[in-house]
């Protein structure tokens, strides 16, 4: 599918749905389960590009692997820190999970890999690790652009009693020498510098080091990671995506409908559930009944604009900026310089696609935020920008503008491959 043409949402009612499993969390349980002792049944996996490129890489590092797609699972015999194939050629495809968290994993492991990745991973930033990985030892040479995939990586393990990280450009690097740091028999004393030092995806990752057995202590912004791999839970259930949710969660102020997504509730460990705070600012109720949060749109069924810090759930900016082009007065979006270097420059990107849309929108703050002036709006065809994110928070514009069409929608495969057919289901095609 070349083009997806999105279908206004007309006379609806209420209405349910179900989202995948997180990719966030997928992603670091099946390299949590690997690392562990013993095998372990992961539960609610989420099938997507991402994760295919992630159990790809563990299949050809040798790795035992049980998949169940139908049944959304993954069987896992955790090797104890121990890489079974220490030879590898491996991928990561466009996965920012994979390329930083195995990268990691297999230097502070030991061995000799090549390293590739898709055209788009290419141009995203790895050169925080490679530069603090060849401070402790390990040969990295790259084979195309310095600081980029691909490369060759060559290590006899690591032996450092504490590394320091940057979390500017990405929280991913913080999180991968975190879950690498128990590889070492003495442990790891992270240092984590820059602005993102208490990111929820950083606490994501230190949640579930707990939940798999591995030991640690937290001081300010120095983390002190256990030496020692344990032994694997026979389970482990990863929870329904938030950053989907959200997307279903803000046509309820967008169309004035009542949206209720199955099985996401507000102890969710994943950052972009305060985007369901958010639309409470713009006058929405937010319930949670047992089958999951329901939001209930504006009395009125009209919303002013917002301004607000996305710095550490930035994953939603599309969303709020595409709610924001809607709202009855401008909307500024600050703390987001950072996703400029995520799988596209989102900033300009949405810049370009609202402004395509007839929405006034522009850069502030010298280029780490946004400003929305609501305008008069009309159809277009959106550029994706090889991005997922971009691909569904616009859908949501063509809910209430005719003639909106989505460009290569399939990039969607990254996290949600059947967005489109979930959204046809709400629109009635």
């Amino acid at each position: 599918m070349e083009k997806y043409k999105v279908k206004p949402l007309k006379n609806l009612g209420s209405f349910k749905v179900e989202v995948p499993g997180s990719k966030s969390i997928t992603n670091r349980a099946l390299l949590l389960a690997a690392m562990c002792t013993g095998r372990c049944t992961l539960k609610g996996v989420l099938f997507s590009d991402d994760s295919r490129a992630f159990l790809s890489c563990l299949k050809e590092l040798g790795f035992e692997l049980a998949v169940d797609e139908d049944n959304r699972t993954v069987t896992i015999n955790g090797t104890g820190g121990k890489i079974p194939n220490r030879q590898a050629c491996v991928n990561v495809g466009s996965a920012g999970t994979a390329a930083r968290f195995l990268t990691v994993f297999l230097a502070f492991a030991g061995g000799s890999y090549r390293l590739d990745a898709s055209p788009q991973m290419c141009r995203r930033p790895m050169e925080p690790l490679i530069s603090t990985l060849r401070t402790v030892g390990v040969n990295i040479t790259c084979s195309g652009e310095e600081g980029h995939f691909p490369f060759g990586l060559s290590s006899g393990g690591v032996s450092a009693s504490g590394l320091s990280i940057d979390t500017d450009l990405s929280s991913q690097f913080a999180s991968a020498i975190l879950m690498a740091a128990p590889l070492l028999d003495n442990g790891l004393k992270v240092n984590l510098t820059g602005n993102r030092t208490n990111g929820s995806y950083i606490g994501i990752t230190l949640k579930m080091m707990e939940q798999f057995g591995f030991g640690y202590e937290r001081s300010g912004d120095v983390i002190t990671v256990n030496g020692g791999c344990p032994r694997n839970p026979s389970g482990y259930t990863v929870e329904p995506d938030v950053s989907a949710a959200c997307y279903f969660y803000a046509m309820s102020p967008l169309c004035n409908k009542t949206i209720c997504v199955k099985n996401v509730h507000a102890d969710s460990m994943q950052g972009d559930i305060k985007f369901v705070e958010c639309l409470k600012m713009l006058g929405c109720t937010v319930e949670e009944p047992w089958e999951g949060i329901t939001v209930i749109p504006p009395v009125s069924g009209k919303y002013d604009g917002i301004d607000i810090n996305m710095q550490d759930f930035s994953d939603q900016t599309m969303t709020m900026a595409v709610l924001a082009a809607f709202a009855g007065s401008p909307s500024y979006i600050h703390g987001i310089g950072h996703i400029r270097l995520q799988e596209s420059d989102r900033l300009n990107a949405i810049i370009t696609e609202l402004n395509r849309l007839g929405c006034a929108c522009s850069a502030i703050e010298d280029y780490t935020g946004i400003c929305i002036e609501p305008a008069p709006m009309h159809g277009a065809d959106i550029e994706t920008y090889e991005d997922h994110r971009m691909a569904m928070a616009f859908s949501l514009a063509g809910l209430r503008i005719p003639d909106v069409s989505i460009l290569n929608p399939m990039c969607c495969r990254k996290t949600f491959e059947d967005y489109f057919d979930v959204l046809d289901s709400i629109t009635g095609t």
